[in-house]
């Protein structure tokens, strides 16, 4: 069991994120530990695109630097895997072509006008939520840059569950899909969203728990129909899909933390 779970967060973080992880194991079992340790990955990545946007706010940048910083960084770690999927999947969708056409469209290694557009709304909904949480301060932009990456790899883990088909016989959609036992996926769900209602408790209360436990809800909720979309679009999960998907959930929970419910 020890030699699975390390094998698991090897498999985690060597598929989700560029840290150098060497991935030992390639099996179902390895796939289905990494799936369930998806959000520590998301953790890691979390704490280290807050690091820089702190230092800036600090040191006298403003946040709208801070910002920016906070929502390049996850896209270095992972070398732009997830906003590649997620243009990808912007692309088969937006072609309206039966599934076996939108597929092929998302391997073509050029993005099209679909996933151009997507990219810049995404990324700009992305600064912008980061940019009213560094202004209320560093702790608050530094939590929601957390929480979302967190929250962004629970959704892969939730997309991994069993009754979720992959969509093309190999690649890592095909590696993952239906690993996850649903109970340990519900699991992992409720202990990220305690601990993200925990953290929003240390740093303002009841009220910051609630809206952090929420903003979590949100982004897994809109990833979900996302999943739900391209599933009945393109019969399964792919690679791209959990790359629309990871990027679905991170920027919804951005933005439900950017509201004030004040």
């Amino acid at each position: 069991m020890t030699s699975l779970n390390s094998h698991g967060l090897r498999f985690a973080f060597g598929t989700l994120t560029a840290l150098p992880v060497h991935v030992s194991r390639w099996d179902r079992g390895a796939a289905r530990a990494g799936m369930l340790c998806a959000p520590l990955a998301g953790l890691a990545v979390g704490l280290l695109a807050a690091l820089p946007g702190v230092l800036f706010l600090l040191g006298g940048s403003g946040p709208l630097l801070a910002a920016a910083a906070s929502a390049a960084l996850p896209a270095a770690l992972t070398r732009g895997l997830h906003l590649d999927g997620l243009a990808d999947t912007a692309d088969g969708l937006g072609s309206a072509k039966p599934a076996e056409d939108a597929l092929r469209i998302m391997k073509q290694s050029d993005i099209g006008p679909f996933g151009v557009i997507t990219l810049l709304f995404v990324l700009l909904a992305q600064v912008a939520a980061l940019f009213e949480l560094y202004g209320r301060g560093w702790a608050e932009g530094a939590l929601g840059t957390v929480v979302a990456a967190v929250t962004a790899r629970l959704a892969l883990t939730l997309a991994s569950r069993r009754g979720v088909p992959p969509a093309r016989p190999e690649g890592l959609g095909a590696a993952v899909a239906g690993t996850v036992p649903p109970r340990g996926a519900a699991a992992v769900a409720c202990a990220v969203v305690a601990c993200s209602a925990a953290a929003g408790a240390l740093q303002g209360g009841s009220g910051a728990a609630l809206h952090h436990a929420l903003a979590a809800l949100a982004g897994l909720g809109a990833a979900q129909v996302m999943l739900r979309h391209c599933v009945r679009r393109f019969g399964g999960v792919t690679g791209d899909v959990f790359g629309a998907v990871e990027e679905t959930a991170a920027t919804v929970a951005l933005l439900a933390l950017s509201l004030s419910l004040g």
